[in-house]
């Protein structure tokens, strides 16, 4: 009886770790079971180099979301990012949506514009004007390789 006895409290314990376990990997991994607490929305962006699942989305430099899904839109030839709010953010009709870059070569991050319309979103809808991210290597590429074109400013061309 008492080989059973220790056997159940081991077994105890054990159950107890594995919940706790568990109850700490959904707490820190930012993760949710339940989505009570907050609502979708997406935006569809010509380019989101570098960001991935699990980045934050931002507005007023405070962390209001996760990016949940990146999915390409083939025939409009788009890629849509799936955005998780926290409920109680309200975002606007006219919200503008934007991929960032946190410090030179920090990581992404999606910075929304709340907007100021009277029309709210609500779960399931879209940002309708988004701003994709700029490529920084790109930008150096052209620059070093001499790809970028100079034009003259036009106070310099009113004065020939």
């Amino acid at each position: 009886m008492k080989k059973y006895k220790m056997e159940t409290v081991v077994g105890i314990f054990v159950i107890i770790g594995i919940v706790c376990l568990g109850y700490i990997t959904i707490k820190l991994g930012n993760l949710s079971i339940m989505n009570r607490d907050s609502y979708s929305l997406s935006a569809r962006f010509t380019s989101v180099s570098g960001l991935k699942t699990g980045n934050a989305v931002e507005m007023f430099g405070i962390e209001i979301g996760r990016v949940v899904k990146l999915a390409m839109d083939q025939k409009d030839q788009v890629a849509v990012v799936e955005l998780r709010i926290q409920k109680g953010v309200e975002i606007y009709a006219d919200a503008i949506a934007s991929v960032k870059t946190s410090g030179l070569i920090g990581d992404r991050y999606v910075q929304v514009d709340p907007g100021g319309a009277d029309e709210k979103l609500k779960h399931g809808d879209s940002i309708i004007e988004t701003e994709s991210a700029i490529d920084l290597q790109e930008i150096i590429g052209k620059y070093a390789f001499g790809d970028v074109e100079s034009k003259p400013s036009p106070a310099i061309k009113e004065n020939e």
